[in-house]
């Protein structure tokens, strides 16, 4: 809770001036408990005042978003759509009073009313639209694009219930629904009048003149929600379109016949599920119906939304008789995050050709110069491959232009590479029947053959996109292949979160850094000045202690705030290698435990990160990591030298929390497995050092900040090349490694779940005969790497040296770099960092309404 002394520091911190006057705050944060919430301050709950705080600032946002939507409508820019199946929004309150430039201003007005804004706040449900990474990246696009002045849109799925909420319960990962929505969400607003259908199953027949038409479909309609996506300080707003699924409003006769009215309402749920739930697999591809379901119903609107957009900026009407579709590359840009949108490509191509009644060259030419493609993974059972049974059950048109797709391309290799057929069949849309006679549709090359760019998202990923993955297709498009390096908001993960080191920048260079990261560069002048790297070292403490107070509160553990704060946070996965980690801190245990006078670094590890509930092997980490922490917290020869916490249900809120407090941020993917990772830019923006491996983006930071500021360990990706190929055996690592080859055995006997031996016998299993992702050959290389971290940590100056050389580093990982690369070197477009015009805050309907 801030203190009296802190507000007012806050207040006038930054020389920022406040915007809005304290009185008027005041009086619409009443106005909206008493006519929004129609409550008085006798019985009102701190969830109605949070409501009445939402509903104040979102007061603040409304005139700049119609403003800024009439300013696209005048000017008719080319505009920008995202199209993703995720979106981790997390909180907007904070971030939406920090990018107007409101918060210390309601920060006081709350205060002189008698209420906490911090535990307001709290109260906020994270909107939990994503599974990890992918779905963060696109919410810190939405922030950059706005900032940037770019005419842009996000398009995705209003889910019902979010990434589910995890419990653990004895030791083991629990799901729950996450009914994000159950107190409404005051952020959005629905737009019932842009209610769009959308049609599944069907047949296609061919009218006289050969033009195929899609029939007897069962239709469902879309109804979106907008959010509004402020930029920092601009006046500008962009919109998050999230489309809700609905039934039609009509039942057949035969049921009233039948006397079935009650069935026929309830069979509306079947349509309605569509938008029910997020999928909450990372990494892993599973072809189910629903899945399907979501990406044709987000695309199917989001494309109609588009065209009617075209139209209705062109020519100022929806219905035209003839629209010149040639300049619609010019006005539209679609991304694909990732493979999950690309069932837009043949929707495209059918709403051009089967609607439009444009020609399959022209909409061809249009569909590619259109769309850009991401792509997120390197892992093979990532990759989307749709049955075609399944395709042609639901959508038998989009089938149809597949394969007419696939066969043009095919053509033209075989005319590129005359009699390689062995290329044809790696390269074709189609791939051959597999062992159960079943054909799929491998979604990616669609991707890579109908869109104009496609990109990784690091340096080292789109090296291996090209020789690997896809090198069949950077032979025949090399033109097309770029690399755009994923990037983090500075103002959510640094301005936002870590306010006390923001501060300190301030004071130090300015505030320019938060709008152009590159200017933390001059931090590195400040390298061997005592007193700065004592404040860092001051803020991180602060931050220790706070992450230690709420460890001790939630989870019953007292921490020793002056310990090594070791973090590992992200999806649970093999290849991001949380199991690395952990069998670290038994040998860690093991040490202690033949040595109770060893003199260490004191080591708190924190876990977080949920896994897909079909994981098996996930879950078994989960546990594993779990037991170590019950057996390590409560043995008393430890002491405080080592504690171990799993936080429960990490999410955005969350990692605001604890990423300001790491010491130290674990990326210990196998080389060539992780595409980027963005956690890890998060912790070098905070002043956490990184130890790693030379993999994702790891490789940049590293660049960037120098070796010398930075914990590389393990294998690259030649090396693991190299023994995948002599032929990779765990055992002979195990047993060429006294201190693993113990540990493997004590997880075989039981050692840290005597109640039940067998427990984690799968764990072992898969260490000694199915470690795909090289744990057992990197084991003894990471624990020297750890034990040079600790020794690093006992010489404090130069421990703050390499936090500040991170923090200064960090100019080349915000998404507004990133996002100024997709403007100019995909989209074609210039960003435009000038602020709008103030909005006029007068009276609502003074100005012309927006068309948009």
């Amino acid at each position: 809770m801030l203190t009296d002394h802190d507000r007012r520091k806050q207040i006038s911190v930054r020389g920022i001036a406040l915007v809005e006057n304290v009185g008027n705050i005041k009086k619409s944060f009443n106005r909206h408990l008493h006519f929004s919430i129609i409550k008085d301050r006798n019985v009102a709950t701190p969830r109605d005042y949070y409501f009445a705080l939402a509903n104040t600032v979102r007061d603040h946002l409304v005139s700049r978003w119609i403003r800024t939507q009439q300013h696209y409508y005048e000017k008719d820019p080319k505009r920008v759509y995202y199209l993703s199946l995720e979106f981790y929004m997390g909180r907007t309150l904070s971030n939406t009073m920090m990018n107007l430039g409101i918060q210390a201003t309601v920060d006081e007005a709350l205060y002189q009313l008698g209420l906490d804004i911090e535990e307001l706040q709290e109260i906020e449900e994270d909107a939990g639209l994503g599974n990890g990474g992918l779905g963060r990246l696109a919410a810190c696009f939405l922030d950059s694009m706005a900032t940037l002045g770019i005419p842009a849109y996000g398009y995705g799925l209003r889910y019902e219930y979010g990434i589910f909420k995890q419990l653990i319960r004895d030791g083991w990962q629990v799901e729950e629904p996450d009914d994000w929505l159950r107190f409404g969400n005051p952020w959005e607003k629905a737009r019932p009048e842009y209610m769009l259908p959308v049609n599944f199953f069907g047949r296609v027949e061919k009218d006289g003149e050969g033009k195929s038409k899609w029939v007897d479909t069962q239709v469902v309609f879309a109804m979106p929600y907008d959010t509004p996506v402020p930029g920092y300080r601009n006046n500008v707003v962009n919109t998050l379109r999230l489309w809700s699924a609905k039934a039609e409003n009509h039942f057949h006769l035969k049921f009233f016949n039948d006397g079935d009215y009650v069935q026929a309402v309830m069979d509306r749920n079947t349509s309605e599920n569509i938008t029910r739930v997020l999928y909450p697999n990372d990494n892993m591809f599973v072809g189910k119906e629903l899945r399907l379901k979501q990406q044709y119903f987000l695309v199917a609107a989001s494309l109609q939304d588009i065209i009617r957009r075209f139209k209705s900026s062109k020519y100022g009407c929806r219905d035209v008789v003839r629209v010149d579709f040639s300049t619609f590359p010019d006005k539209v840009a679609i991304q694909l995050n990732d493979t999950h949108p690309s069932i837009g490509i043949p929707e495209l191509m059918r709403l051009l050709i089967d609607v439009e009644d444009l020609s399959w060259e022209e909409a061809w030419k249009i569909c590619v110069d259109t769309y850009a493609y991401t792509n997120h993974t390197l892992l093979p059972e990532a990759l989307e491959r749709w049955p075609v049974s399944l395709m042609q059950s639901l959508l038998p048109r989009h089938l149809e232009i597949i394969y007419q797709i696939n066969h043009l391309f095919m053509e033209s290799v075989s005319k590129r590479f005359p009699g390689d057929f062995d290329r044809m069949r790696r390269m074709s849309i189609v791939e051959e029947a597999d062992s159960h006679g079943e054909k799929r549709i491998n979604m990616a090359h669609l991707c890579i053959v109908a869109s104009h760019a496609i990109n990784g998202v690091a340096a080292l990923h789109s090296e291996l996109l090209k020789s690997h993955t896809f090198h069949d297709f950077y032979e025949f498009y090399p033109e097309k292949f770029q690399n755009k390096t994923n990037g983090i908001t500075p103002r959510r993960w640094l301005l936002l979160s870590n306010p006390s080191l923001a501060d300190i920048i301030c004071e130090k260079i300015g505030e320019d850094w938060i709008t152009n990261l590159d200017e933390l560069q001059k931090l590195k002048e400040f390298a061997d000045s005592a007193p700065f790297l004592e404040s860092i070292r001051r803020v991180k403490q602060e931050n220790k202690l706070r992450v230690a107070q709420y460890l001790e509160e939630e989870y019953n553990v007292t921490i020793n705030p002056s310990s090594l704060f070791d973090i590992h946070v992200k999806r649970i996965h093999e290849y991001k290698r949380q199991l690395l980690n952990i069998l670290f801190v038994i040998a860690l245990y093991n040490r202690i435990k033949e040595n109770p006078d060893l003199k260490m670094v004191p080591r708190t590890y924190l876990y977080g990160g949920k896994a897909a509930p079909g994981y098996h092997m996930a879950k078994q980490i989960i546990r594993l990591i779990t037991a170590v922490g019950e057996t390590v917290n409560n043995d008393p020869i430890v002491g405080d030298k080592l504690k171990v916490v799993f936080l429960e249900n990490y999410r955005v809120s969350m990692a605001e929390k604890i990423i300001p407090a790491a010491d130290l941020s674990e990326q210990i993917s196998t080389a060539g497995t992780e595409a980027s990772g963005t956690g890890n830019m998060k912790f070098m923006l905070n002043g956490s050092l990184t130890i790693g491996t030379l993999d994702g983006a790891n490789v940049e930071m590293a660049e960037e900040m120098g070796m010398d500021n930075i914990f590389i360990f393990g294998m690259n990706v030649e090396e693991v090349e190299a023994l995948e190929k002599r032929g990779y055996n765990a055992g002979e690592f195990i047993e060429k490694c006294p201190t693993l080859k113990q540990i493997v055995e004590q997880i075989e006997g039981g050692m840290l779940t005597p109640e039940e031996p067998g427990q984690l016998k799968d764990v072992a299993n898969m260490l000694r005969h199915h470690d795909r992702f090289m744990v057992c050959a990197d084991f003894d290389a990471y624990a020297k790497c750890q034990d040079k971290v600790a020794e690093t940590y006992q010489d404090q100056k130069k421990w703050s040296r390499m936090a500040l050389m991170n923090i200064a580093s960090t100019g080349k990982f915000s998404t507004d770099r990133t996002i100024s690369e997709y403007a100019r070197e995909i989209w074609g477009i210039e960003p435009n960092v000038e602020k709008l015009p103030a909005p006029y805050e007068g009276v609502p309907g003074t100005e012309n309404e927006t068309k948009e």
